[in-house]
């Protein structure tokens, strides 16, 4: 009998679900499902977003799941469910909620049958099982997106770092390395309102502030990457989240500022799992 649980990926701005085989610790085809989500909306509407997808997931596989393990943004009580965000632009509602419960019981499942980890632990996991980073015991991992999560590998168990908070620069390090970031920066520098950064790529190329923002941005995440290694002294990073997928207008600024910082070229890889890595490590981690 297959040894089936639920994985999913709540982030900023969406869900992404899939049925994940434990023994293969791969994703079932096809039965990922994916849906925008309103993060200003309602606790109940918000929840039952999450479950609509979940039970479209659960549809596509004759087994019913034996658990459901999802990635999540911090702040949160993981081991008891409790959602901590407050003042992020995101999941307002949900704050000092029990989202376990209230989950267990749209679903129908134990609340003891649903865990939450922190999505960045969840990307590390799934990336040195069987990502860029297979095999490695010492690693960091970084999901940049509507926020900064950042996690290291130790005896090859994945861990929260929580550096989103860290000082940095003028704030702390999400105020510089996240969409939010973009958004403001862009709107001083170019007095324009964009959505994220996939608005900035797709539709505001030829703006003359084009590059020197992601030149900012190279040399912040530089700074907060050097931070980082000097605090869990690792022997590679790998990158993920939305911003990397304009990673050919920072990645590679990124790696040299680092280099000069370091003066060494440490290995900064891209996600080659992408969504499925936050899912398999999910999935992978109970």
């Amino acid at each position: 009998m297959e040894k089936i649980v639920l994985g999913a990926d709540i982030g900023g701005s969406h869900i992404t679900a899939a049925l994940i085989d434990l023994d293969k610790k791969n994703e079932i085809s096809k039965t990922r499902c994916r849906a925008g989500l309103d993060t200003n909306a309602s606790a109940d509407e918000i929840i039952e977003a999450w479950a609509g997808i979940i039970e479209n997931t659960m549809n596509k596989h004759a087994e019913r799941p034996a658990w459901i393990s999802i990635a999540m943004p911090g702040p949160m009580d993981y081991k008891n469910g409790i959602c901590m965000i407050k003042d992020q632009g995101k999941y307002a509602a949900l704050y000092n909620i029990n989202i376990k419960e209230k989950l267990a019981q749209r679903l129908g499942f134990s609340p003891a049958a649903i865990s939450f980890r922190n999505d960045a632990v969840c990307f590390l996991q799934g990336e040195v099982f069987s990502g860029s980073l297979k095999g490695m015991d010492k690693a960091i991992g970084l999901t940049l997106g509507t926020g900064l999560g950042t996690a290291h590998i130790k005896n090859g168990e994945a861990f929260d770092s929580d550096l989103w908070k860290m000082p940095f620069l003028k704030g702390i390090a999400e105020d510089y390395i996240s969409t939010r970031w973009f958004v403001n920066r862009f709107e001083e520098l170019a007095e324009v309102k964009i959505k994220d950064v996939k608005d900035l790529v797709e539709n505001h190329r030829d703006s003359p502030y084009f590059r020197s923002i992601f030149t900012e941005f190279s040399m912040n995440l530089a700074k907060f990457i050097y931070k980082f290694v000097r605090k869990k002294m690792p022997l590679a990073a790998v990158i993920g989240g939305n911003i990397v997928q304009a990673e050919e207008y920072f990645l590679d600024d990124t790696r040299k500022y680092l280099a000069q910082m370091m003066g060494y070229s440490f290995p900064i890889k891209r996600s080659t799992l992408g969504e499925k890595a936050a899912l398999i490590g999910a999935g992978s981690s109970l």
